[in-house]
């Protein structure tokens, strides 16, 4: 059996080596933004096709889906330092190969489907590198407040990034547009360049005191066999996808809500979207100051009920109190900053750091495969029995889900017992 793998001890200056990187992604990452409004607005003007728009959702989710898990065991393996640069740099380098397209006149709807999967490919790399080097770069007791800069990050680009772009449209060509994305990521990769990202420290095998040296496959099974030796974590996950499952087509639907049941447009779905952002903000802030509850788990589990809560009741409104639509998605953005910053948090603090690019990887792969499954089922049973009626039993089953969890120990208990993640992986020559 392995021992447990330390984490290193932090430089004194680790705020301002962390902050500096996680300041380029967050330019980066609005760069980012922009120029999936810019494509999606062209996709939208240049066909008028519902089906084109959902192929170039496929092609932005199915590299992640399908290769997200491969990509883990890679990120452990590798400098995630230099995974990061690369990322960057690629999708960078095929967003300037885009632009040049659109500058010259040759560019093809499927050129950005193409564009679309490179993206995704690099975010599959890009992300659980990321998250797993905050881990060891972020003291424990700070994770949950940087998770919940992290949210606010978000609130504001999706409250900022959808009128900027628009506005970008109209002023400039969209070959600008994407050029200011690849600007953004000088951001991003610079910094990378010039700070060092500590990387996790290999098992060491009791037997002689050397470091285990295992295959690429050796690492990617681990990966699996440690999740399921640990019955927190895997149900912990299970319940992440079926909440994914459930909530998902609810952002989906959003926009038929509004039209269908309260004969609303274009403006009243922007001021669901906006209240949406302001309550991520603001919980946001919150989390980065208080930290949540001492037990994380806590937290997450009252942020995922007030967004049951807050869905369903989403199903209940009557078609002329509108206002009530904009309460409850205030509190949705609200909620979901405590639900999903906490549990980012027990994920980084409690796996090791040399598994946790495979662990993130699994959880993305799994978590993203759950959104067009629930739409699939969600679409055709809300045509049957109206779009309410997904509303209130997602809603529902969520709040349900979590009560059902208060009384597991296993998923309880998950801070504080973590014994589980030693698993036997058999040292072999790197092959």
């Amino acid at each position: 059996m392995q021992n447990k793998t330390q984490r290193p001890p932090l430089p004194d200056n680790w705020a301002f080596r962390f902050f500096t990187i996680w300041g380029g992604q967050a330019i980066s990452l609005l760069g980012s933004s922009l120029v999936q409004f810019a494509l999606i607005w062209y996709v939208t003007k240049e066909t008028g096709s519902a089906t084109m728009l959902a192929m170039v959702t496929l092609a932005a989710l199915l590299p992640q889906v399908l290769l997200g898990p491969f990509a883990g065991a890679l990120v452990d393996r590798w400098n995630r330092r230099i995974i990061m640069i690369v990322a960057d740099s690629s999708i960078a380098a095929a967003t300037l190969m885009l632009a040049w397209l659109f500058a010259t006149g040759r560019v093809e709807v499927w050129h950005i489907f193409v564009l679309a999967a490179v993206r995704s490919l690099g975010g599959a790399f890009h992300h659980p590198a990321m998250t797993a080097s905050t881990s060891l770069m972020v003291p424990d007791k700070h994770l949950a407040r940087v998770a919940g800069a992290n949210q606010t990050l978000q609130g504001v680009i999706s409250i900022a990034a959808p009128p900027l772009g628009a506005l970008l449209i109209e002023w400039i060509s969209t070959q600008n547009v994407l050029f200011i994305d690849v600007v953004t990521a000088i951001f991003a990769v610079v910094p990378l360049f010039f700070i060092p990202i500590p990387q996790p420290q290999r098992h060491i095998d009791e037997a002689n005191g050397s470091r285990e040296r295992t295959s690429y496959w050796q690492d990617l099974r681990a990966g699996f066999s440690y999740v399921r030796a640990w019955p927190g974590l895997f149900w912990l996950i299970i319940l992440a996808m079926a909440l994914n499952f459930l909530l998902g087509p609810t952002s989906s639907l959003l926009p038929l809500v509004i039209t269908n049941i309260f004969n609303g447009g274009a403006t009243e779905l922007g001021w669901v979207q906006s209240v949406f952002g302001v309550g991520v903000i603001i919980a946001g802030v919150l989390l980065s100051i208080w930290g949540g509850f001492k037990r994380r788990i806590i937290t997450s589990f009252f942020g995922v009920i007030g967004i049951g809560l807050s869905v369903a009741a989403i199903g209940f409104v009557p078609a002329n109190m509108f206002y009530m639509v904009l309460i409850a998605h205030f509190f949705v953005g609200f909620s979901q900053v405590f639900a999903n910053g906490p549990l980012q948090a027990i994920f980084q603090s409690s796996i090791e750091p040399e598994m946790q690019g495979r662990v993130f990887s699994l959880l993305g792969a799994g978590a993203t495969a759950m959104m067009p499954i629930g739409l699939m089922i969600a679409g055709p049973l809300s045509d049957l029995v109206g779009i309410r009626f997904w509303y209130i039993f997602a809603g529902s089953i969520c709040v349900l889900m979590i009560i059902a969890a208060r009384f597991s120990t296993a998923i309880l208990n998950i801070e504080t017992n973590n014994n589980g993640n030693a698993v036997e992986t058999p040292a072999e020559a790197t092959v």
